[in-house]
């Protein structure tokens, strides 16, 4: 072979791959502003989804907009949504970058002399197009307008999140290793339950045991949500809506309640609320009396509301009562301003209240419970930290639901239940309803 030859094989290397065509430039910018909008849209939710606080998604769950469904579950895995929101920005980037240098070379002047030219170009009109609309813009508007921006992309970033849910779960479970490795301990429970201690530590003479609790109970305020401090459903007592005026004076005097729902067929019908105080000018009237125009209007709230922001609605609309819904609008129970304040001074008696509790402390290591009591006021009672059952306890909140997710089923009277150092039998089972739960601490000795 000559030295021609050899030019001329080197001279058909420099020819195009592909040719452009007006149609196929036409699909490519077209793809290339699809593309764009993606990176768009997925680069503002880095910013829009994770920037949002629990308020936020509380405020979220109380709505019933598809959208807004969307960004509470999705940021049920926080750590998976973000893996694939970076993965998909990764692949779209490169595509960006890829159709990007075909336009640009259709567009400018192929010269040999020039190479490192056209090279500079192309990497600083991708380099400004890329950091322009697929970074600074989506993030400076999704910081203003996190909701909005949020529930626009929800559909597109749901669909990314099937596409790469696989490959974000391994890497996430690749960087959980290693974070299990190099991370300290100083997390938000350990930094809590020192805070705990530190009051604990406290001389007498500086706190009463009483000034200590309220101290632990501001503390924990601000985190404690409407779920851990209602009054569940199955404690609740109503009114029905069909009832006479002699039925509804006789209900108000059996329970003793300043303050009763009203519902049509069930308690998840709520018409309304009754203040007993309203009844007191019509307490001569007939049993045909219309007590139906007494009926005020219910408050209600979502289960993930926080206490804090519940006082301040209370005293906002000057109302001490608020029924508590679900996910699905059901009626999960009531909550009211003394069990709001019950979480920061303790339990309030007042001259109806039971003067005795079922709860009782038979020695150290042994307790009898209501099934109804609060894990929180379990752990409290039982002088052990507030997470003490975090990984068995689950979505519940009482210590019947958590001798139900102990249990995988639903236990037998007097079935033993271990579950670590703790030991759980239902004493009392009435209706498929755990009444009565003994609650014993194995001692380190007995559990080697």
């Amino acid at each position: 072979m000559d030295y021609h030859s050899v030019s001329t094989c080197f001279s058909t290397l420099t020819i195009p791959l592909v040719v452009m065509t007006p149609a196929a430039t036409t699909v490519l910018f077209f793809l290339l502003a699809i593309l764009f909008l993606v990176s768009f849209l997925v680069a503002g939710s880095e910013v829009a989804f994770f920037s949002m606080t629990t308020k936020d998604i509380n405020m979220l769950k109380t709505h019933k907009q598809p959208a807004y469904r969307r960004i509470v579950s999705l940021l049920e895995q926080p750590k998976t949504l973000l893996a694939s929101m970076l993965i998909t920005n990764s692949f779209v980037n490169i595509g960006i970058i890829l159709i990007s240098n075909l336009l640009i070379d259709s567009i400018l002047p192929q010269e040999a002399g020039f190479s490192w030219l056209g090279f500079l170009t192309k990497a600083l009109i991708v380099t400004i197009l890329l950091v322009l609309f697929a970074e600074v813009l989506p993030k400076v508007w999704a910081t203003h307008q996190k909701l909005r921006f949020a529930s626009t992309a929800s559909l597109l970033i749901e669909i990314c999140n099937s596409i790469f849910y696989r490959i974000s779960k391994r890497l996430v479970h690749f960087s959980n290793g290693i974070e299990k490795k190099f991370a300290t301990d100083n997390n938000s429970a350990m930094d809590n339950s020192h805070l705990d201690y530190a009051i604990d530590l406290l001389p007498e003479h500086e706190a009463t045991m009483e000034e200590k609790q309220i101290l632990k109970g501001i503390r924990k305020f601000g985190d404690t949500m409407v779920k851990q401090v209602m009054r569940t459903r199955l404690d609740v007592s109503g009114i029905h809506l069909s009832s006479n005026f002699g039925e509804v004076t006789q209900k108000v005097e059996e329970l003793h309640y300043s303050r009763l729902p009203v519902y049509k067929s069930n308690l998840d019908e709520i018409a309304g609320m009754l203040h007993t105080k309203d009844m007191l000018p019509h307490l001569g009237e007939p049993v045909t009396f219309d007590w139906h125009t007494l009926i005020r209007p219910a408050y209600f709230v979502h289960e993930q509301k926080l206490i804090e922001d519940l006082l301040q609605d209370f005293r906002n609309k000057r109302i001490h009562f608020a029924v508590v819904v679900d996910e699905f609008g059901g009626t999960s129970g009531i909550v009211t301003l003394e069990d709001i304040m019950e979480e920061i001074i303790g339990e309030i008696k007042d001259e109806f209240d039971d003067e005795e509790s079922s709860n009782k402390k038979i020695d150290d290591n042994t307790y009898i419970f209501e099934g109804k009591t609060m894990i929180n006021d379990l752990c409290r009672i039982m002088a052990l930290p507030q997470d003490t059952f975090e990984q068995q306890r689950g979505d519940s909140d009482s210590l019947a639901g958590l001798v139900l997710e102990i249990a995988g089923e639903f236990p037998q009277e007097n079935e033993t239940l271990v579950s670590g150092e703790f030991t759980f039998i239902p004493m009392t089972i009435n209706k498929n309803r755990i009444e009565k739960v003994k609650v014993i601490i194995q001692p380190p000795a007995l559990q080697e």
